[in-house]
């Protein structure tokens, strides 16, 4: 059984999943209560499927861009159970596990992030065989920035708070607004990525993996 932990912003996910199915998932907003939500419901998660730690097979987190106390929260529990269990892991860039919930399109997708301070954090993706690859960022930008920079009709999922939402409908069908379902970060397509890449053996170094930051703590 994989465990699938993203805590990278204030929308935490955790997932549970077997290789074929998704067994449990949990998302929930959880401002600042990284370190207190998360664990509890990991153990929740599993007892529900009564299930034990000896149960997990490989552990996935999230790796960012996101608030520097997410991201260590996540990353800490996550190898501390790898390291426990003797466990493989597999990091997955946050930005990627918005992007592939989204259905194949021909137009660009940018998935977004809020970064605090009237920023955002941005990756912009293109369809192809392998589904949907980024070929620019992660960055940070501004909305003003990002919308002026439109050269084409292109999609838009992620973290997408009322001030963004309202400058991309204003650029009509230049800019498509996915539904706040599609656009939910889930830690199920997280396991899912990882899945392909444990499949394939492509683990990380718990002791050298790191989280994305686009900038340093002061």
């Amino acid at each position: 059984m994989l465990l699938a932990i993203d805590t990278s912003t204030k929308h935490i996910s955790l997932a549970l999943h077997d290789g074929l199915e998704l067994r449990v998932e949990h998302s929930w907003e959880s401002p600042r209560r990284h370190t207190v939500d998360l664990v509890p419901r990991i153990v929740a998660a599993m007892a529900q499927l009564e299930l034990g730690t000896d149960h997990l097979s490989g552990v996935a987190v999230g790796l960012g861009p996101g608030s520097f106390t997410g991201l260590r929260a996540g990353m800490s529990v996550a190898k501390g159970l790898v390291l426990a269990r003797g466990l493989p892991m597999v990091g997955v860039p946050t930005l990627d596990i918005v992007a592939a919930a989204q259905w194949p399109d021909d137009r660009p997708l940018v998935a977004v992030l809020q970064a605090g301070r009237g920023r955002i954090c941005v990756s912009q993706y293109c369809w192809s065989d392998e589904g949907w690859v980024a070929h620019d960022g992660p960055r940070l930008t501004t909305w003003p920035k990002l919308v002026a920079g439109l050269a084409s009709p292109t999609l838009f999922c992620g973290e997408i708070e009322r001030q963004g939402a309202e400058m991309l409908a204003s650029e009509g069908q230049m800019a498509v607004v996915l539904s706040g379902a599609m656009r939910l970060r889930r830690a199920g397509f997280l396991a899912e990525l990882a899945w392909r890449r444990i499949k394939r053996r492509e683990f990380d170094d718990p002791a050298t993996l790191t989280p994305i930051y686009l900038k340093h703590p002061a």
